[in-house]
């Protein structure tokens, strides 16, 4: 038995890092999953490196591997199109929605009067406006089937507190503290709760990018901003965030709705 058993859920960037994690962690507790990714390049601005065809698969394999059931497709989540179709094909394949994590996102950085308008726009397109066409594309499955349920908004340590160097990702992840806190608003009279959770750094290619650390040389004022509460842990694993994502999402936050969870090593208070 599995706190997730006959449940459905819909996860947005799933081809890798936190969003495999996710799926994974949700199969091993009896729910099937319906997931999206780009699998593909994004952004010339992105130093790290971008997912591919073969990192969608591999989750697939490792969703069905911990005895989940899978519906995967390529899907980008600034088209509103293409997210409802693939949710309106997983609903009629597994009959209901119960949980959406939006999960998808990148990072980009630089000093802001050297940013281009186009990757500030770029970064706001995906990680801010994609996740209100995710939330979009999702809920009227949820208030359809009359079961509740619960969407979760992957936000970050950067939409607590502005950090130097993302003025594109913290305009971003505040936005979502707005989207979330509304949303939750909207759907309380139909049971469905929104919340949202605050990572600092997780061990994914995008949160541990050396790159970065060139900007950090010239700009060693950045240093104590980053700096966590849990030096013994600097970056989280992604079951960190995923035992949050399950928790939100099960009966046993039935009481928690519209709030923002800090999961940051302590990040956001220093």
């Amino acid at each position: 038995m599995g706190d997730f058993d006959g449940k459905v859920v819909f996860i947005t960037g799933i081809a890798r890092g936190q969003g495999r994690n996710h799926a994974i962690r949700f199969a091993r507790e009896g729910a099937a999953v319906i997931g999206v990714d780009i699998a593909g390049p994004v952004s010339e601005y992105i130093t790290y490196e971008q997912t591919t065809p073969d990192d969608l698969r591999e989750t697939v394999r490792l969703v069905e591997e911990a005895g989940g059931k899978i519906l995967a497709r390529v899907a980008d989540v600034r088209d509103s199109a293409a997210l409802k179709a693939v949710v309106d094909e997983g609903v009629a394949q597994f009959g209901r929605l119960d949980v959406v994590v939006a999960n998808a996102g990148i990072c980009t950085w630089n000093r802001f009067w050297e940013m281009p308008d186009d990757q500030f726009e770029e970064l706001i397109d995906i990680n801010l406006t994609g996740v209100f066409k995710t939330l979009k594309a999702a809920t009227p499955a949820m208030i359809e089937a009359g079961n509740g349920g619960s969407i979760i908004v992957i936000s970050s340590v950067s939409g607590l507190k502005a950090m130097p160097g993302q003025i594109n990702y913290a305009a971003a992840k505040f936005g979502l503290v707005g989207v979330t806190q509304a949303a939750a608003k909207e759907l309380g009279p139909y049971r469905i709760r929104v919340n949202s959770i605050h990572p600092y750094g997780v061990n994914t290619p995008m949160g541990t990018d050396v790159s970065v650390l060139k900007l950090f040389e010239k700009n060693p004022s950045w240093g104590p901003n980053f700096v966590p509460i849990l030096e013994g842990k600097p970056t989280a694993d992604p079951d960190d965030i995923s035992e949050a994502v399950l928790f939100l999402a099960s009966d046993r936050a039935s009481t928690i709705t519209g709030s923002q969870m800090a999961v940051d090593q302590g990040n956001s208070k220093v």
